[in-house]
């Protein structure tokens, strides 16, 4: 398998940690740079003693500088930074060459004046936004070989989309009834020094937060919006729950007058029986955190409520992982035409 030269920018997070862990032992990668600010001029094996047997646990951090990333002969870097700081670093990249996937904010969104009302800035490369493919790979596989540039999405946005957009596409739901319950380990948060996340803080306790208008809405509703050829408004109610990384979604909506409940679990069959992360539970399967966390899975159950008229959609994945740096992965493989789960630790 040839191997390709794979830069990851803004390697110290918990994302970048996971892309870490996941490249480091991939078939198809030659890791040949990270970078971190903050780390810059040390070895990796150092600043994460948990690596410091791998292959490349010599490598040392540089600074996420475009020119120098290009010059190592990279062919495709992952960014894993922050909204607005990702994007100038993206066009860097791209204007040398450079094939980007970027997991942050900044390219998911088709609409610039979306972007600034959720992010509260300006987007910083707008002119970019045409050429980004959203990276959800079960969905978007062929324009994600093909791409230069690809947005991966969030992690409450892949829980969510990936159960509703086949209801939506076949036209079983009501659109105007959706509702989302997420709840995400505190790894979501990022790897940063914050008063609401510390352990005391955290710890057996359960809590909403980001309501009633979470970020990541706005990539949600596009993404079904599409789908339902239709603006589609969803309540989404995220909460931080006291584990490491998982996040459980349920998700509830009317079906359509006529509809009969089994044309779910066909629609869901149709879309994803074949496909090499998607776990389907079927009707009156629960899914559960414990069996998707540190792996690629997404796994989806629902089950019908005729007292209600709605259907509920169960979905469990891990946040860094087919939420996050997983995902990208799953992308990576794609662009570069290697098996979709090489170097994905499934189980």
């Amino acid at each position: 398998m040839k191997r390709i030269k794979t830069a990851i920018v803004g390697a110290s997070g918990y994302t970048g940690m996971e892309l870490l862990r996941l490249l480091l032992t991939h078939p198809g990668v030659e890791l040949v740079a990270v970078t971190s600010r903050q780390e810059a001029g040390k070895e990796l094996g150092r600043v994460f003693p948990r690596f410091a047997k791998a292959a490349g646990a010599g490598l040392v951090f540089t600074a996420p500088e475009p020119a120098g990333i290009a010059a190592t002969g990279a062919e495709v870097a992952f960014l894993a930074l922050p909204h607005g700081v990702a994007a100038p670093i993206a066009r860097g990249l791209l204007d040398c060459g450079v094939r980007v996937i970027d997991l942050s904010a900044d390219f998911r969104l088709r609409d610039a004046a979306v972007y600034e009302e959720y992010y509260g800035q300006a987007h910083p490369a707008p002119d970019l936004l045409e050429t980004a493919v959203y990276g959800l790979p079960e969905l978007r596989a062929e324009a994600i070989r093909a791409a230069r540039l690809v947005a991966a999405p969030g992690c409450y946005p892949t829980s969510i989309l990936l159960p509703l957009l086949p209801l939506l596409r076949a036209g079983l739901l009501d659109a105007t009834s959706l509702v989302a319950n997420s709840l995400s380990g505190v790894s979501g948060a990022g790897r940063k020094a914050e008063l609401s996340l510390l352990f005391c803080e955290c710890h057996e306790s359960v809590r909403a937060y980001g309501i009633p208008k979470h970020r990541h809405l706005s990539e949600i509703e596009q993404e079904l919006s599409l789908a339902a050829g239709t603006r589609v408004i969803l309540t989404f109610i995220p909460h931080l729950i006291p584990v490491n990384a998982g996040i459980l979604t349920t998700t509830t909506a009317r079906l359509r007058e006529g509809v009969a409940p089994e044309a779910v679990g066909e629609a869901l069959e149709a879309a994803y029986g074949g496909a090499a992360c998607v776990r389907l539970l079927g009707r009156g399967g629960c899914a559960d955190t414990k069996h998707v966390t540190r792996t690629n899975f997404i796994d989806i159950g629902w089950q019908y409520d005729a007292r209600s008229g709605r259907v509920l959609l169960l979905s469990a994945e891990d946040n860094l992982g087919k939420g996050a740096g997983g995902q990208a992965v799953q992308c990576f493989n794609l662009m570069c035409g290697l098996a979709e789960t090489a170097g994905l630790q499934n189980f």
